[in-house]
């Protein structure tokens, strides 16, 4: 496909419009691909943080909240839908942007614009399921009483998403939260907004209602912090770095403000010695090589038994070597670019930093020579990784694996939860008792069994430790943004009796 001469000039999407932001301030996009500018942002500032707050604060309570946040889910579901649809009808422009934008090859992006539909259809259909389960009843001791409770929104909600699936992460908030009455500020990243603010376009298509969705634009310092610490915002979800993630807790608890974090990842594959090992070197390429290695769940850490640690590393180079690095419109793409070029400075001084530290590279780790401009890394695996190496304890975000050998159960479990972080983990053997066994060892809130990386709608996904609290997706998604109320009633007609009546003159 063609990329566009221009992209599209869109301001900041507040209370169903559009509008310049306040400063006339605009961010340039660059496309990692090729270094070029194509185009640029708006870069919000507290001022329009203010706007879009106000958007989201009249949408939620306008007519006592009949039209949006005490609608019937029903009413809810079918903008939804609407923006389902959309999205599947604009699926090709969608990609071909986020193509543009993060440096993804276009297939992988063609295939985050279908989940992003299906994540829109999914939290749809639970929008409707929600109405049947208000007023769900409570036993009680005693017959006196009647309880039940309710489900409500949560209020107007800011929402902090990451570059490297830019506008699948935003639609893992957006979805939910709309779909539980909540309105919403979206905040994505100054590195790839592009398809986010294109969702503000198919929201105003489909009529829906001004300011349930606010969208801004800017730098984290600028319009994100702004927005975690206004005080008419009643939740923050994000997703990002850990150290980003302590300052929003922090913001948030002078308010008392729940929060829902996903953050960074250092997750261990677990690789025994009873295996296909073609079949499991995939898994262990796209674990790591996917999306430019730049996912938070990614399993950096490569844990083999040492009856083949030879034969897996042989094969692995072997399979690295065969992976189409190019422009990540060329067809076949299957590594392009990084998203920006301090990430690119950044993952080569972590590498630079292993072979300082004694490690070896024992494949990639530099720029392909083919490609002169750009910003691209090799896949690389790192050997010979100590427990206290900054590549074996830090998250590189980037097409960076490094590798250790054990040789019984326990010492693989043990380097598996060596780490601050408790995102994800995996493991691979035919044995699946032992595959279950350390499906539960393993510390963290995702573990894969004969595989990695696999992502469904109808699953929760989310970390421990390090990695954040809360859970997105599934029914778990929609209940981060719902409160839940108790509603107690006394149902007799005689008088409770704990008092004795005054004696009557």
């Amino acid at each position: 496909m063609a990329a566009p001469s221009a992209i599209p000039r869109r301001g900041l999407f507040i209370g169903g419009g559009w509008r310049e932001p306040s400063l006339g301030r605009r961010l340039p996009v660059v496309n990692p691909a090729t270094e070029a500018t194509i185009g640029d942002i708006p870069a919000a500032t507290a001022e329009d943080v203010e706007l879009a707050v106000s958007a989201a604060r009249d949408a939620f309570g306008r007519d006592g909240g009949r039209h949006w946040s005490r609608a019937p889910g029903a009413v809810r579901a079918k903008y939804l839908k609407a923006i389902a649809a959309k999205i599947k009808d604009k699926k090709s422009y969608l990609a071909l942007l986020e193509t543009l934008d993060s440096g993804k090859p276009l297939d992988e992006a063609a295939g985050d614009m279908e989940d992003v539909a299906a994540c829109f259809e999914y939290y749809a259909d639970l929008a409707e399921a929600l109405d049947g389960k208000q007023r769900a009843p409570i036993s009680l001791p005693m017959e006196n009483f009647e309880s039940y409770i309710l489900k409500e929104p949560i209020g107007v909600v800011g929402l902090i998403t990451p570059w490297n699936y830019p506008l699948l992460m935003a639609t893992w908030k957006v979805a939910p939260a709309l779909a539980a009455g909540c309105t919403a500020v979206l905040k994505p990243s100054e590195l790839a907004s592009l398809t986010c603010l294109e969702l503000g376009g198919i929201c105003a298509e489909i009529g829906l209602p001004p300011g349930v969705l606010n969208i801004i634009t800017g730098l984290g310092t600028e319009a994100g912090a702004p927005l975690a610490s206004h005080p008419h915002v009643d939740k923050i979800a994000f997703t990002g770095s850990t150290e980003t993630g302590k300052r929003i807790m922090i913001t948030a608890s002078q308010m008392v403000k729940p929060v829902s974090l996903e953050l960074g990842g250092k997750s261990p594959l677990i690789v025994f010695d009873d295996v296909d090992i073609d079949k499991a070197v995939e898994w262990a390429m796209f674990g790591c090589f996917a999306n430019a290695g730049q996912v938070c769940s990614a399993t950096s850490r490569l844990l083999l038994h040492e009856k083949i640690a030879k034969r897996f590393l042989d094969r692995l180079v072997a399979w690295a070597k065969s992976i189409k690095i190019s422009d990540p419109l060329e067809e076949g793409c299957r590594l392009g670019s990084v998203v920006s070029e301090g990430q690119y400075q950044k993952i080569m001084k972590f590498i630079s930093t292993a072979r300082c530290e004694g490690a070896t590279i024992l494949y990639g780790g530099a720029r392909p020579q083919h490609l002169k401009r750009g910003f691209f890394i090799e896949p690389t695996i790192i050997t010979n990784v100590s427990t206290s190496m900054q590549i074996w304890r830090e998250e590189v975000f980037g097409p960076v694996i490094c590798v250790k050998e054990f040789r019984t159960e326990r010492e693989a479990v043990e380097l598996a939860n060596d780490t601050h972080y408790g995102l994800a983990g995996a493991v691979i053997s035919n044995d699946l008792e032992r595959c279950e066994r350390i499906s539960k060892a393993i510390q963290s809130g995702i573990v894969w069994i004969n595989c990695s990386q696999p992502c469904f709608v109808q699953a929760p996904w989310g970390g421990n430790k390090r990695s954040g609290f809360g859970r997105e997706l599934g029914q778990w998604g929609l209940d981060n943004y719902l409160s839940v109320k108790q509603v107690t009633k006394y149902c007799s007609d005689e008088p409770y009796g704990w008092y004795r009546p005054p004696s009557k003159l």
